[in-house]
């Protein structure tokens, strides 16, 4: 590392759009790292010996090494110290919860912040996709091919590191488009869609290739699959199944979840003019749940014309679930905050039109088994918030299609798939899964981590057999 650290207490800081501009367009936010400011940032790390960032890193990024070659102004050797592990560096530099997890374990934000890792993940990426055109070197195949079910980051990393080892590896996507929550989920604010799509033909480059309007369980099922001859199958297929707390009036028009809002807008670009699948032009808007998702679709909401955006959560802003920076950005984007207050009922006209959200004032009582104090209603203080659309943002479950038409697989009464241990294996032999699809709704970068556990173990469980068959 060079000696001449920076140890300055404090990050440098993210250049964004102003609140004024952004919360009229659809553009990203972050505008990311200069050359000279990644260069300035990335010697403030100390390259600890221990390497706690790297620890708490789910698919355990080399992060010292990597930062060290961006402090030396080797951006390619540090995208290649990325590559080694992450299949999709720009999407993680992006939308990974760095806070909680490799900028949380730094020793620099002991005395002061963090190094700004995610936003050197970022930088790096980005500086390669603009600057190298270099092709990965393909290894020789092995023979040997695995299907992949779901094309967001889960089945996407599982790709990834097998391609690479030489299996021929094919991803079957349900929808038109591969990308899965990348592309459907984070909006093009957070997340713009050319970042997904050149992190996808990186992969087709090491010969993933990816079948879209693939529903397996309908078109194909899994033993089909096997039929083709794929010795193994993973299941990444996330959970895309939306949640709704069972209130009066979650009928009304009006009502949306999350997920239909988010995919009317990403995937199919309701903010554009002329639209084949719009929107309603909201002008006062209610968004329940306080995760990223509802981050997401409150700020959507501002975006497609709102004049007034709620945030109505039944715990404080302390117990908020999404990320600081997101919840930053929506407030300086001028979305209300009502915490500490439950919905009971959606109110509706004589048309059968949303006109208003009855809620009931909350307080913190006990912790509960989650660790967070649990909410208590407060005895006779309901009102009307008064809004003419509610999108609900309160969690999925997995969609119950593949696990319906795969015999012999377990699940649990969430509906999410049973697995053996970290390596993602099923009650099916040669059948592993991971991400949403097993813990539920989660993060990027945690299904990612599952993907990279699953391939590993595909690759021995394949290479086991092999030598039995061969004996």
């Amino acid at each position: 590392m060079p000696v001449n650290r920076n140890m300055d207490p404090k990050r440098s800081p993210m250049p964004v759009q102003d609140p004024e501009i952004r919360r009229n367009n659809f553009d990203e936010v972050a505008l990311g790292y200069s050359y000279e400011t990644a260069v300035k940032e990335a010697h403030r790390c100390l390259n600890c010996k221990n390497k706690p960032c790297r620890s708490a890193c789910p698919v355990q990024i080399d992060i010292p090494a990597f930062i060290e070659r961006v402090a030396n102004e080797d951006m390619e050797g540090a995208y290649e110290i990325i590559s080694q592990s992450s299949s999709l560096p720009a999407v993680c530099g992006r939308v990974c919860p760095q806070e909680n997890q490799c900028e949380g374990k730094c020793v620099r934000g002991i005395k002061g912040e963090s190094v700004g890792i995610g936003r050197l993940e970022r930088f790096v990426a980005d500086w390669h996709r603009e600057h190298s055109d270099q092709q990965p070197k393909l290894p020789a195949p092995n023979g040997h091919r695995v299907a992949i079910i779901g094309s967001g980051p889960s089945g996407l990393t599982a790709a990834g590191d097998l391609a690479k080892k030489g299996y021929k590896v094919t991803v079957f996507e349900a929808l038109h488009l591969a990308g899965g929550v990348l592309v459907y989920g984070i909006p093009e604010f957070r997340l713009p869609k050319i970042i997904v799509e050149k992190e996808i033909d990186n992969l087709r480059a090491y010969g993933v290739e990816i079948q879209t309007n693939m529903v397996i369980g309908k078109v194909l099922t899994i033993d089909e699959l096997f039929d083709m001859g794929y010795e193994a199958v993973y299941i990444g297929s996330g959970a895309g199944l939306p949640r709704f707390m069972n209130i009066p009036g979650e009928s009304l028009n009006g009502v949306y979840s999350a997920n239909e809002y988010l995919t009317r807008i990403n995937l199919m670009k309701a903010y554009k003019k002329g639209a084949k699948t719009p929107l309603k032009h909201s002008k006062k808007v209610a968004v329940v749940g306080g995760g990223n998702v509802a981050m997401d679709a409150a700020r959507c909401a501002k975006r497609m014309g709102a004049e007034e955006v709620y945030i109505v959560y039944r715990r404080s802003m302390n117990e908020l679930p999404a990320r600081k920076e997101e919840v930053e950005h929506a407030e300086e984007e001028g979305i209300i905050f009502k915490t500490l207050n439950n919905p009971v009922e959606v109110v509706g006209d004589e048309n059968g039109m949303v006109k208003g959200l009855k809620c009931i004032k909350m307080e913190l009582g006990e912790p509960d088994e989650s660790g967070r104090r649990k909410p208590v209603p407060v005895e006779g203080s309901e009102f009307v918030l008064d809004v003419d659309t509610m999108i609900m943002a309160i969690g999925t479950s997995p969609n119950p299609m593949i696990r319906s038409t795969t015999p012999g697989l377990e699940t649990n009464k969430r509906g999410c798939i049973v697995t053996d241990g970290d390596d993602g294996l099923t009650s099916r032999e040669g059948v592993y899964a991971g991400g949403d699809a097993v813990t539920g709704a989660a993060t990027v970068i945690l299904a990612m981590g599952a993907g990279k556990s699953a391939a590993r173990a595909i690759d021995e469980y394949i290479t086991k057999k092999e030598a039995e068959n061969n004996q």
